[in-house]
């Protein structure tokens, strides 16, 4: 079976048992007096996954966009962002991963090695963040907006080179991608996303700036199902918000897909970076203000 192809089959098989284990989830939760779980998303919510999924297909990324929307509507309480996200984003990366490993060539190795890094980075850190406090997360996310905000305008400002036209990698190259997509899929579990730190690596590597998308997409994609499973368990994660993101976030990621080389997104993603600044600077103030009582 041709490699690409057999990413996707196992992909597919992989998201089916995670939309299994998300349901016998919810249909727990709808047990207790106080959970969501059973309410259907709102018209705000669904209009997030949308916003949020269409950024992401675009190869500007959710995670930054979703948290600065749920803070901003006071959606979701802050330590389930980070679960709400990985859970609700899961799906609609899928159709962007199976669009983008269509349409984009790469190497099958530097593929494949890259998914299974950041998959096993995201198993060991979601461990971790599902169990930590409302003010850790806080804390956790006011850092990885900074860092989301720092890479996000050196990309744009020409910071960093522009790739050159491999497809792939081998050597002391292929374990930096490697090492570096471990740590990458770790720190997406507290809600830093993948795709600017992860583009900025394929292009520092001399490979081509396109095959950054099926890669790093590819790479949430498979990390996704893994790092949702603690937050299951521990259900720390908003049902409907996450419901929303999904049933959004497809169409958005469709959308998004068809106008990917007619649209010009270099003023949508200096706005991203402008709400994640003001995010970032009230999740401190929250925390600040925390100390302080």
């Amino acid at each position: 079976m041709n490699p690409i192809l057999l990413s996707k089959v196992l992909l597919c098989l992989l998201s089916i048992a995670f939309i299994c284990v998300w349901f016998r989830s919810a249909a727990a939760q709808r047990s207790s007096p106080r959970s969501r779980a059973g309410t259907f998303p709102t018209p705000k919510l669904l209009l997030i996954g949308f916003i949020t999924d269409f950024l992401d297909t675009l190869g500007i990324g959710s995670y930054a966009p979703t948290t600065s929307l749920f803070k901003f509507t006071k959606s979701v309480d802050d330590r389930l962002i980070p679960g709400t996200m990985t859970i609700g984003h899961m799906i609609p990366t899928l159709v962007e991963t199976l669009i983008y490993l269509t349409i984009v060539p790469v190497d099958p190795t530097t593929l494949f090695s890259m998914l299974g890094s950041a998959m096993l980075g995201a198993w060991m850190g979601a461990g971790v963040v599902s169990k930590l406090s409302k003010r850790a997360i806080q804390i956790g996310m006011t850092i990885a907006l900074s860092i989301a905000v720092i890479l996000l305008s050196c990309k744009q400002m020409g910071y960093f080179p522009g790739g050159g036209d491999a497809l792939g990698v081998t050597g002391i190259k292929l374990g930096i991608a490697v090492g570096f997509n471990f740590v990458f899929g770790a720190l997406m579990t507290i809600g830093i996303g993948m795709y600017a730190p992860c583009m900025i690596v394929v292009y520092l590597l001399g490979m081509s700036p396109t095959a950054a998308f099926p890669i790093m997409m590819g790479s949430c994609a498979f990390l996704m199902p893994v790092g949702a499973l603690p937050f299951l368990k521990e259900k720390s994660y908003d049902q409907p918000a996450a419901l929303g993101l999904t049933l959004g976030g497809i169409p958005g990621v469709l959308l998004a897909a068809y106008v990917f080389y007619q649209l010009s997104i270099r003023w949508v993603l200096w706005l991203v970076i402008a709400v994640s600044v003001i995010t970032a600077v009230n999740l401190f103030r929250s925390v600040m203000n925390r100390d302080s009582s």
